[in-house]
């Protein structure tokens, strides 16, 4: 009742899993990963020991078949599951039991593992692997676009409800404390692959560095407009005696909506917040 992928990025080292389903909180359920050494994605009746100790025996230096052939030989239900798993160096396999129900099946190459249930058609996994080899930029992108290739192509036969995306990298989380760099869920939603590409972009404005180009001083007409964006948006009193007042009001807002990382120095600001405000 689900179609996946998992990944890896051998320039960032990034390991991730792209979800989808008809089934509540898919995140919750489906994604595995640990930096340095795999990801996995279980589902169909989805023994979620598959996840723990199938990362358990990755880190231990055995290879994805390996794995593989340990945790269906250890489980008396293997005929009714579905999984896939990458290790750290982009070994792929993917698995689907003689049980599951129709459409069922998946794809391993190097890289990535795509696998599906209860599907329309195998045209969603084959949806998902060209378009995860044809797509260009990072990790996240590539395994969002093939879940969006695997939607449009028909997905699970039975609906939509869910979706989710999880990357890893090492310190990869928001102050660098764990690996989990992209931990995104729609767990109950009309067209959950559709907001996850929202929060996708969301996620990379509010947590990826400015870029040196996104730069501009604030003077001019710029300044002029930032004064009218904060006034709407209730940061600012339309009457300004002092420039500094208004370089105050944007410093706040930085803060105000969490754009942490994007906040510069005082008498400078990143277009992409002009953008989003603009936007807002």
């Amino acid at each position: 009742m689900t179609f996946s992928i998992v990944g890896y990025d051998p320039q960032t080292k990034e390991l991730g899993v792209a979800v989808a389903s008809k089934f509540l909180a898919v995140g919750a359920v489906v994604p595995f990963a640990k930096a340095g050494v795999g990801a996995i994605a279980t589902q169909s009746w989805a023994n979620l020991d598959y996840g723990k100790h199938g990362l358990e025996l990755l880190e231990k230096g055995l290879s994805p078949q390996q794995v593989l052939d340990k945790l269906i030989q250890s489980d008396d239900k293997s005929a009714s599951r579905q999984v896939g798993i990458i290790d750290a160096t982009g070994r792929s396999v993917t698995f689907t039991g003689e049980d599951c129900f129709d459409w069922a099946g998946g794809f391993a190459g190097d890289k990535f593992a795509v696998q599906g249930n209860i599907l329309v058609d195998q045209h969603t996994v084959e949806a998902m692997e060209s378009t995860f080899l044809q797509t260009q930029g990072s990790l996240a992108e590539r395994l969002l676009s093939a879940l969006l290739a695997g939607d449009s192509a028909g997905g699970d036969s039975r609906g939509k409800q869910s979706a989710a995306l999880l990357i890893v990298k090492e310190n990869g989380s928001y102050g660098g404390y764990n690996d989990r760099y992209i931990d995104l869920r729609v767990d109950d939603h009309e067209e959950p692959v559709q907001e996850l590409t929202r929060l996708l972009k969301l996620h990379k404005l509010y947590f990826e560095p400015t870029l040196p180009e996104d730069v501009v001083e604030v003077q001019g007409f710029l300044a002029k407009e930032l004064q009218e964006l904060l006034y709407e948006n209730g940061h600012l009193q339309r009457e300004l005696s002092e420039h500094d007042d208004l370089l105050n009001a944007i410093e706040s807002y930085h803060l105000i909506e969490n754009f942490d990382e994007r906040v510069q120095p005082r008498g400078m600001i990143d277009q992409k917040v002009v953008e989003y405000m603009r936007i807002k």
